[in-house]
């Protein structure tokens, strides 16, 4: 009986690490693409439109590999579901890394399709795993989200450095500092192994729904998922220009990747800052009005004082991922059940993705058609307004019903 105690806690602790570590690949392959656009477009002869699509890709992944991802969590289960995951992710950083425009492009879709997996089946596993730690296991992941995206940006640069004093030729330097970063999905494939005893499906509540198809046609609704889609807009911009924006405005591309990556660890601060005093906040207005402002602050003083841009770097990474922190919590605070903030998740996510996927692409054809980043910059403060409107709205301290004219669909069991 004393044994069965140290023993549960260490299945505990290592399905812990293997979360911890499969957060770690979630962000990481695509924050790393930011410092090397310049190298790559030269090395591939891409347009600013094409290389945006290498920010945009994954997120259109996000977007319509999701369905296919809840499906096969529930025929295979969420162990064999996450190892999928993390198969598809390492043979995507393989393949981006050969070094042409085709296995560039092939392989950020593959990487979408891990990720997009993950995003759904994780947090189905920490609720069924860990539910009375959902919170703290939240800032968790967040924080190693965060922790993978700084150290892929910053690292990106030194490693084109490294690969260039080795006087590796086989590959591009850029595609060695890309294919680098499979020692992160390689470390949790090799912790992940043992859960693969295992064979449980996900939770009750990513099983079975109702449609609640009236929250399309329902105002809440659409203010929540237009404040995560403009948070999720601004953010992959960021994600996928900002070095390229420093490197113009006269930092050095080794300075532009330090500010790259500490704008990302920012993202992940409020992860230890907000999560644990969420609950004191009754009213959200004014906690999600200062987020979005602060990230407004450091799009208007990238525009006018770019030469602090570390400092207004991090005022954008703490607002950018404190909203979105927020947005993920109105979700469940502003809905009356499981089944509605599933629904509601996959419309605001879906949607959200969506609009994101668009950001890098129409900043790179701004930038192009003017020859500068001031106009592009401006039309993401213009955005960061907006998102600062939708913050107010979407925070409303009520929850989300149909009216009467709406009733929801009866609950549809899965029984596969």
């Amino acid at each position: 009986m004393t044994l069965s105690h140290p023993s549960r806690f260490a299945s505990s602790a290592f399905l812990l690490l293997g979360v911890l570590l499969i957060a770690i690949s979630l962000r990481s392959p695509i924050t790393g693409v930011g410092p090397l656009l310049d190298a790559i477009r030269a090395e591939l002869h891409l347009s600013a439109t094409q290389a945006g699509m290498l920010t945009t890709l994954p997120l259109l992944a996000f977007a319509f590999f999701s369905p296919v991802a809840s499906k096969i969590g529930a025929k295979r289960g969420l162990e064999q579901g996450l190892m999928l995951s993390l198969l598809f992710i390492l043979t995507g950083l393989v393949v981006r890394s050969l070094g042409s425009t085709s296995a560039l492009f092939i392989g950020t879709v593959v990487i979408g399709a891990g990720i997009a997996f993950a995003n759904v089946l994780l947090p189905s596993l920490m609720k069924r795993d860990f539910p009375t730690r959902i919170t703290t296991m939240t800032s968790m992941y967040v924080l190693m989200m965060g922790a993978g995206s700084a150290m892929s940006a910053s690292l990106a640069i030194p490693l084109t450095e490294m690969a260039n004093q080795l006087s590796i030729t086989v590959i591009p330097s850029w595609a060695f500092a890309l294919g680098a970063l499979v020692i992160f999905p390689l470390i949790a494939i090799i912790v992940w192994l043992p859960q693969m005893r295992n064979h449980t499906a996900p939770s009750q509540d990513t099983q079975a729904f109702d449609s609640h198809s009236y929250l399309w046609r329902n105002a809440s609704a659409w203010q929540i998922t237009l404040f995560l889609a403009l948070n999720s807009f601004l953010m992959y911009i960021f994600i996928s220009w900002l070095p390229t924006i420093l490197v113009d405005s006269g930092f050095s591309h080794h300075e532009a990747g330090v500010i790259h990556g500490v704008l990302q660890l920012f993202t992940a601060v409020p992860a230890l800052v907000l999560i644990p005093f969420m609950n004191k906040f009754n009213d959200k207005r004014l906690l999600s009005l200062s987020l979005t402002l602060m990230a407004l602050i450091g799009i208007i003083g990238l525009i006018v004082k770019p030469e602090f841009a570390m400092i207004w770097g991090m005022l954008f990474g703490f607002g950018a991922g404190g909203g979105f922190i927020v947005a993920l919590a109105l979700i469940s605070l502003r809905t009356t059940s499981a089944q509605q903030a599933a629904t509601l998740s996959g419309m605001a996510q879906f949607l959200g993705y969506l609009l994101a996927a668009t950001g890098p692409m129409i900043i790179g054809e701004l930038h192009e058609l003017t020859a500068n980043w001031q106009i592009p910059l401006m039309l993401c403060a213009f955005c960061a307004v907006l998102w600062s409107v939708f913050s107010v709205f979407a925070a409303k301290d009520e929850l989300i019903t149909p009216s009467e004219h709406d009733t929801p669909a009866p609950l549809v069991e899965n029984l596969s």
